[in-house]
């Protein structure tokens, strides 16, 4: 595969925009987009094509996804919509107090996340090989051609990969990663041509014997060894976790809303659920101009950090993984009912409630002895979105959690330069197994457990006629709800151009602080929103938001413009 010509920047760029006719393909960097095309081009399907777009992204964007990670792939085919979860899970051997010091207390972020005790259980490949089973067209090793020969012949360093290095400090303190990502401890320069031998044959191996490759013989003792023996402190995955490891296909959740089924990830995933009920009580929060002079209006981003208040505090309460924890009265559609929204709804007033002012609801009268998730930070992923030539859609969230994840690289065993690195998945637990009274945090570390996430994988049909229209997703850790909420809302009710989109402005709340995108909004937004009571500051919000959309001309496409995203098609 040809290089591509790159303008790519660490901040703000043009917005990709590209129009189709039969397919097209959405990624976070245009080498993956053209590995995708690629294959869509020679006849592959939704699904073929993603597994060379992850493929390419493991060695073109290391610091968001790859095959030390994990993902939620969404794909609407003649089967039906599945949801294929290959989310990472906790050895076997893990504890719940995985992330306390001596003294009970957490760990700081970094000091458990930069460790061997931080990596779960890799679930991508498997799942990837399941869901190419039932879907694939071309053959499995012919997918990773294309990474195979740009990890040989080498490719340019981008913009964002550069400035992600420079800022990075424990990716320096790993002996194989400082030698291959730094040159006299200064990161690779933009353009740099990197070559990454230990990946082309990792994948190689895998290409030709199957996911099995991953999960045992040298690959896998190479990665038990690097996670056991981290001198920041050793996890506990084992061979036998590694061989236990089953991805799953869970039945998707589609929601009603205005004239739309909007089909998405249930847990562990918090995402979907967390989404639709932002949206849901917005339906009872009408604003008369929600857009003024091209961007939110104080009145609805006011309204919108409240639904978002009130749904991370049910998110905190109730959502885990669902092997361990049971939904509010059974089905967790509960959180999702007219009326449970319409009374949460009725919360919201002309003044914010503030940090800590929304608690969780009580959805069909559910009691839990379960305490709320104190918040703590989540990061990461990489968004892709594919329609393929045959009708199938797909929407894949994708991620080794943190920026460089646990800022292990593995060379498989080699002997070779370069490789791939391991995920720092397991810190999307919750750090605390219980709260102060003892109750328990469902989000805690079990063995076997996989940690909630947020990663918002979404698929969108016509309610009436069944038809597809719109495929989308973000990375951003918690802020994936707020960045994908906002981008349905811009796109479906009020019929913005995916171009408008992507480039608007995010505002974001956790429960607590809100944030604006640095920028985005005017200091008089920022001063009538504190007038409401709001604790206001502005921050970077990295989106990488790709979308897809049926248009009267055929598919739309557009890629954020915050990162290094492109869109082709035919």
């Amino acid at each position: 595969m040809p290089p591509l010509p790159l303008r790519l920047l660490s901040g703000l760029t043009d917005t990709s925009v590209f129009q189709a006719q039969n397919f097209a393909v959405a990624a976070a960097n245009p080498l993956a987009t053209e590995a995708g095309y690629q294959i869509l081009k020679a006849g592959g399907s939704a699904v073929d094509a993603a597994i060379a777009v992850q493929a390419m992204l493991t060695l073109v964007e290391p610091q968001s996804s790859g095959i030390g990670g994990g993902a939620f792939l969404l794909l609407s085919s003649e089967q039906g919509i599945q949801a294929f979860d290959g989310r990472e899970t906790a050895p076997a051997k893990v504890s719940g107090d995985l992330f306390l010091n001596e003294e009970g207390e957490p760990l700081a972020f970094m000091d458990a996340a930069a460790s061997g005790r931080s990596v779960g259980v890799p679930g991508l490949l498997k799942m990837l090989e399941l869901a190419h089973q039932q879907h694939g067209v071309l053959d499995w090793a012919d997918l990773f051609e294309p990474t195979i020969k740009l990890a040989e012949e080498g490719f340019p360093v981008s913009a964002r990969l550069h400035t992600l290095l420079e800022s990075e400090t424990h990716l320096r303190e790993d002996p194989l990663a400082a030698a291959f990502y730094y040159r006299d401890g200064e990161a690779l320069p933009e353009g740099y041509i990197l070559k990454n031998p230990a990946l082309a044959m990792i994948l190689r191996q895998i290409a030709e014997q199957g996911a099995q490759a991953f999960y045992q013989g040298d690959i896998a003792d190479d990665m038990v060894n690097r996670v056991q023996q981290h001198p920041a402190g050793g996890g506990v995955i084992t061979h036998e976790d590694l061989l236990a490891y089953q991805p799953a296909i869970r039945e998707p959740i589609c929601t009603s809303w205005k004239r739309y089924a909007v089909c998405g990830f249930p847990p562990p995933s918090s995402g979907h659920l967390t989404i639709m009920q932002m949206l849901g009580m917005l339906e009872y929060l009408p604003v008369n101009q929600p857009i003024e002079q091209g961007k939110q209006s104080v009145d609805w981003l006011h309204q919108f950090i409240e639904v978002a208040r009130l749904s991370f505090a049910d998110r905190a309460l109730f959502i885990a993984d669902p092997d361990f924890v049971e939904a509010p009265g059974g089905d967790w559609s509960n959180l999702l009912n007219p009326n449970y929204l319409a009374a949460r709804a009725a919360l919201v007033g002309s003044e914010s409630m503030g940090s800590g002012g929304a608690q969780a609801g009580n959805p069909q009268a559910f009691v839990t002895a379960y305490a709320p998730q104190p918040d703590q930070p989540e990061y990461g992923t990489s968004h892709i979105s594919i329609v393929d030539g045959i009708g199938n859609a797909l929407a894949m969230t994708t991620t080794i959690e943190a920026a460089f994840g646990s800022r292990i690289l593995a060379d498989g065993g080699t002997g070779l330069t370069g490789g791939y690195l391991l995920n720092n998945e397991l810190t999307d637990f919750s750090f605390r197994p219980e709260d102060a009274e003892g109750r328990l945090i469902a989000n805690r570390v079990e063995p076997g457990k996989r940690p909630r996430s947020s990663m918002s994988p979404t698929l969108v049909f016509d309610a009436e006629t069944g038809e597809w229209v719109a495929s989308l997703g973000s990375p951003g850790g918690a802020a994936i709800i707020h960045y994908t909420a906002r981008s349905l809302i811009a796109l479906l009710d009020w019929q913005l151009a995916p171009s408008n989109v992507v480039e608007l402005p995010h505002a974001v709340t956790l429960g607590g602080p809100v944030w604006l995108e640095t920028g985005g909004f005017s200091a008089e937004t920022l001063s009538a929103l504190e007038a409401l009571g709001h604790d206001v500051s502005e921050r970077e919000l990295t989106s990488g938001i790709q979308l897809l959309i049926q248009s009267a001309e055929g598919i739309t496409g557009a890629a954020d413009p915050r990162r290094e995203g492109q869109v082709m098609g035919d």
